[in-house]
Formats: C-alpha cells, structure tokens, sequence
C-alpha cells in the first residue's frame, strides 16, 4: 500500500515538474504565434490585393522596436469612426484582411491594424509588456492625426487583442470612444488549465479556487478579468457560444465583472459562432450589433454643434 501510495504521489508530482517545464520552454510559442505552421512571416497579401486604399505606416515603440501597420480608409475624407484593430495571436494582419474589407463596408469606417512586436514585417519579439507598449504607440498615432475624427476612435480586440484592447481602453479614457471584445479569454492564467488540464489545480486568476502555486512562472499572464472592471468607455461583447478554444463562460465572467461597474455595457451572443468565423457564423446579425452600438455610443458630431462651440468661444 504505502509502495502504491509513493508511486503515485511520485506521479503527481511528475506532471508538476512537466508542467513547470512546459511553461518555462513553451509558454511563448503557446501564447504567440507570428508564423503559422507551413507559412512564412511576412504578409501573403496586402490591402490592395482586395482594392483596398491603405498607407502603409511605420511606428516606433517607446522602448525602441520599430512596427509595421496598415491604416485601410473608407475613403480619403472618411470621417466615420476609426477602429483600432488588435488580432489573435496567430497568424499575422494579413490573414484578417476579408473581415476588414466586410468590416469597413458595413461598418463604414476607417481601420488600424497593427502588427505586434514579432509579427508580420514588425521586428523584436512579442511579450505581454512589449506588445502593451505597441498597442499605445499605435493609439497615440491614429490621436494625432488630422485625416480623421479623433473623437471616434474605437478599440476592437478579437482573443488576444481583446486583452491588449481591454489595456489600452483602460489606460486612455480621453483618447478611446468605446471598445469591442470579441471571444476574449478571462486570463492566460485560467486559459493554462483549459489548453492543460492538470495544470488548474495549480496556475489560475483572481477567480480560481486553486492553489495558484505556479502563477510566478506565467510571463504573459494577460488578466483581462482584472482590468474589465476599470474600463469606463462603452464595451459591447461579441461571443461566439461555439468557440472552440476559449470557453464562452469566459466571455460571460468579462461581462458581468464590467456590467457591475460600467452601466454602458452590452453583451451579445451568436449560437453557431466558432472561436475565429463569429463574424461569419453571425451574418448580418453581426453587423448590424456592431452598427447598432457605434450609433448609439460613438455617434458623429454634428456641424451645427461645432459651429455653436466656436460661436461660444468667440463670444468670451
């Protein structure tokens, strides 16, 4: 007995050491994907392949990593909202240009889309802190720019950029409108314990009911759950409840931890919606959810109002 007994706690504890292991070798190649397997890294196409009017714009992060974007217009005098693009993690902005080019059409706006850190014809290495410093230095661009309404400024993150988003969002309150998630995890740390089931009993957020003993080793940890919270612009929440790969318990647990903070908070569901077709699967359903929401919370200044601030200004 007490044989059988140590061969099994020899077990457990095995699967802890390998699960330590996997987490210290792998844990960036299982958060960040730039190349996906049988491609290369740099774009298979560009905007103008789907006759798109894009510039292609060239930012400097503020620890030094120069990154590549493509700023898709509407049109050239588009005054519409501008969105802010932040991707999965796998694959690169070339990969999501038929959802953009759908996207602009029924949206009618103008889109951002950044290459992270490492991805595309970005340089450095992707990381939790290095790609939260890109998603800044791209918001602070498009806030500078005089072609379009700086008022209008919306942050969409699908996945992985609904993370990125949801920090970016949080950080600049003056500078972004609203924010749109899209299939977002709770945490990379929860997310540990649904790719590795084992390891929930030992890697968790703020929400887990394990020990927690090897949340040290995460070095993206992405808590998205912790941050939702202190969003104050309008989030609307886009979940697919066929995703395969992040559970849309986690979509719920997002919105219901900013709901109980953020009376402008909208969640929206989509049956047959999997982890990357939701705007697909969603048809017009999708769309006219995003059309909905942007007209009610990021709606266009009107001229007459403008003019009446100038008349006010002059007169004092």
């Amino acid at each position: 007995m007490v044989t059988y007994v140590s061969a099994l706690l020899y077990g457990v504890g095995g699967l802890v050491v390998a699960g330590m292991a996997l987490l210290v070798a792998l844990q960036e190649k299982l958060v960040y994907v730039p190349v996906l397997p049988g491609l290369t890294k740099s774009y298979p196409i560009t905007p103008a392949r789907l006759r798109l009017t894009y510039e292609d714009v060239w930012l400097q992060s503020s620890d030094g990593v120069r990154l590549h974007a493509w700023f898709i217009k509407l049109l050239p005098n588009c005054r519409g909202p501008t969105l802010l693009f932040f991707q999965e993690n796998a694959g690169n902005i070339a990969h999501r240009l038929e959802m953009v080019r759908i996207m602009i059409q029924r949206l009618q706006c103008n889109v951002f889309m950044l290459s992270y850190r490492g991805y595309g014809a970005s340089e450095g290495y992707p990381s939790q802190h290095g790609i939260t410093k890109d998603a800044q230095v791209a918001l602070d661009h498009l806030y500078q720019r005089t072609d379009i309404d700086t008022s209008r400024i919306v942050v969409f993150g699908r996945s992985l950029g609904g993370a990125v988003g949801t920090v970016v969002t949080k950080n600049n309150p003056d500078k972004v409108a609203a924010l749109l998630v899209e299939n977002t995890f709770t945490s990379i740390l929860d997310m540990a314990g649904v790719l590795l089931p084992f390891l929930k009993w030992f890697i968790g957020g703020s929400s887990s009911k394990g020990p927690k003993v090897l949340n040290f080793l995460v070095r993206s940890p992405w808590s998205t759950i912790d941050v939702i919270g202190e969003v104050k612009q309008p989030i609307l929440f886009l979940s697919g409840l066929q995703d395969e790969m992040i559970p849309p318990s986690h979509m719920q647990m997002l919105y219901a931890k900013a709901a109980a903070h953020n009376r402008r908070s909208v969640f929206a569901e989509f049956p047959t919606g999997m982890h990357m077709d939701t705007w697909l699967a969603g048809g017009d359903h999708y769309w006219r959810t995003i059309q909905e929401f942007l007209q009610q919370h990021v709606q266009e200044k009107k001229d007459d109002e403008s003019s009446n601030n100038d008349i006010d200004v002059g007169a004092k």
